[in-house]
């Protein structure tokens, strides 16, 4: 088995020369427009897809409610994440596709901001919020349901410009 080297303490940019954690700083930075894209997914029971596909959840229309919570999730990620920027969100969107074969349940969320520092945690927070909130939703019919594949696909602008997760 091999492991990949520990990144150098340099790298690491939420600690500083001491190895004591703090927030970045980037008050110097330029404002440039920036975006990230993330993704994930829920794996349940066929019959508990059924359920969200037909609207016949008790608790009311899941992915509705689930897409609520994921724009909410990233508008909040800073109170969550503790060295984590609040940032001024300029555009929160949020798309869930269901997948009848793997009875899966994938959102995607895309997070923009015009400021200083990237949005990924943002994308990433709506993506747990909302797969959490369908797993909420649904988990008196199904305990077993399981949250995967949570990533960043993609992230847009800022000195280190674009990435992508096929790149």
């Amino acid at each position: 088995m091999t492991s990949t080297p520990a990144p150098a303490a340099d790298q690491l940019t939420h600690f500083d020369t001491t190895g004591q954690a703090h927030m970045v700083d980037v008050g110097a930075k330029q404002e440039t427009h920036r975006t990230a894209v993330a993704a994930g997914s829920i794996r349940m029971k066929p019959e508990t897809l059924a359920i969200i596909l037909a609207g016949s959840a008790k608790k009311g229309d899941v992915l509705g409610i689930a897409r609520i919570a994921a724009i909410m999730g990233a508008k909040r990620t800073s109170d969550l994440v503790p060295l984590c920027h609040p940032l001024a969100l300029t555009r929160v969107t949020v798309d869930f596709t269901t997948d009848e074969a793997s009875s899966s349940v994938h959102c995607t969320a895309q997070v923009e901001t015009y400021g200083k520092t990237g949005v990924e945690m943002e994308a990433l927070t709506a993506v747990q919020v909302g797969l959490l909130t369908v797993y909420d939703m649904c988990k008196a019919v199904d305990r077993g349901m399981v949250m995967s594949n949570i990533r960043v696909m993609e992230k847009h602008g800022g000195k280190s410009g674009d990435w992508s997760a096929t790149s």
